[in-house]
């Protein structure tokens, strides 16, 4: 292990914390300017982290399939009802990569409305 001149690591179990040799924290220590956490590897694999529009939208994405998944079942035949969630689940698949927000709503928009027309076809079997 390198160690750089002046710095000792202080470990604890949830990170490691790089301080002074002083044992101080140095002169920003409000700021924790010279203070850098390092954590543990990610348990996201990488992915980036959301903004909050991506996750709320991300729920509502969510939200519609559910709607689409538990309303799948009031339909009687099985070969139709198989059809509909393949055809769902293909549309989601599709759109999976789709990062771009106006976008996304406009998706979101256009799958109630057409699980809303598919409601009302499906009341009328």
């Amino acid at each position: 292990m390198h160690r750089l001149p002046g710095i000792r690591i202080l470990r604890t179990p949830a990170r490691q914390t790089f301080a002074t040799a002083a044992g101080g924290a140095g002169p920003n220590a409000a700021g924790g300017a010279t203070n850098r956490t390092t954590s543990r590897p990610s348990r996201l694999g990488g992915k980036p982290v959301l903004s909050l529009d991506h996750f709320l939208q991300r729920r509502r994405a969510l939200a519609l399939y559910r709607t689409i998944v538990r309303g799948t079942r009031q339909i009687s035949d099985a070969t139709t009802r198989v059809e509909t969630l393949q055809y769902a689940r293909g549309e989601f698949e599709r759109h999976r990569g789709v990062t771009d927000l106006t976008h996304i709503r406009y998706l979101i928009s256009t799958g109630k409305t057409e699980w809303e027309n598919t409601e009302r076809y499906i009341g009328g079997m």
